[in-house]
């Protein structure tokens, strides 16, 4: 368990997820990170107890089971991954850009790869923030639509698409973009492993990518292997009805 004895660097280097805690409260866990936790409290004017307990709710916290959306509702499904992993995705790129840029700016004439994170993790943006977009706005309305139209509405939904199978092949793609991306940062880092002796920030940013790329893995397990087939087949019995 986190003591508030412990420097801020120390506890940032042994349990990276601790870092979004010192982010949000402002404590400087890089530059200034050889300063023990209370000390640092106190000088924040923060309450180090309740610091200490969102450190260890942080670090060994345990998640949520996931749930079962097989025979749910498709309009439970669709907001349940945008307020779940959309907004997480929005949430998140913001504070691994910011992480990247500093971290390519300090250490990318000595280790590249840090350079190729923060390129990479632009490119991703880009193509996931579009991609959220074209789901909520076209996909996901269309989707839940054709629910209500089978549960007894008289209104036809609208599509300029055709068929769902045409955004559903898009988004698939899209997918395989995103998730090529992130392997590519893999590969670059040796697993996201920071090199030895690397600040807290290298090492927040990598233990942050690892963690963006198992949300966005249960992400795209929701969509593509669950959403997508049920909504491919509720098409098929709304257009048979």
């Amino acid at each position: 368990m986190i003591a508030a004895q412990s420097t801020l660097r120390a506890i940032a280097l042994e349990e990276p997820a601790t870092i979004r805690v010192f982010e949000t409260l402002h404590l400087d866990y890089c530059c200034g990170g050889n300063r023990p936790l209370a000390e640092a409290c106190a000088q924040k004017g923060l309450d180090v107890e309740s610091v200490v307990a969102s450190l260890n709710s942080a670090a060994y916290g345990s998640a949520p089971a996931a749930r079962d959306f097989t025979n749910a509702p498709l309009a439970e499904l669709t907001q349940y991954i945008v307020a779940t992993h959309h907004e997480y995705i929005r949430s998140e790129l913001p504070r691994l850009a910011a992480m990247a840029e500093r971290v390519a700016s300090k250490h990318g004439p000595t280790h590249p790869e840090a350079t190729m994170i923060e390129r990479q993790l632009g490119l991703l943006a880009d193509d996931l923030l579009l991609h959220l977009h074209k789901e909520e706005r076209i996909l996901f309305p269309y989707i839940e639509a054709q629910e209500r139209k089978l549960n007894g509405s008289d209104q036809t939904p609208e599509a300029c698409f055709g068929s769902v199978e045409n955004p559903i092949r898009m988004m698939v793609s899209e997918h395989e973009s995103a998730g090529a991306l992130l392997e590519e940062m893999r590969e670059g880092t040796n697993g996201f492993m920071a090199w030895p002796g690397a600040c807290p920030t290298t090492v927040g940013l990598y233990d942050g990518l690892a963690a963006f790329e198992r949300d966005l893995h249960r992400h795209v397990h929701l969509e593509n292997n669950v959403l997508f087939p049920r909504a491919i087949a509720m098409e098929q019995t709304v257009s048979a009805a």
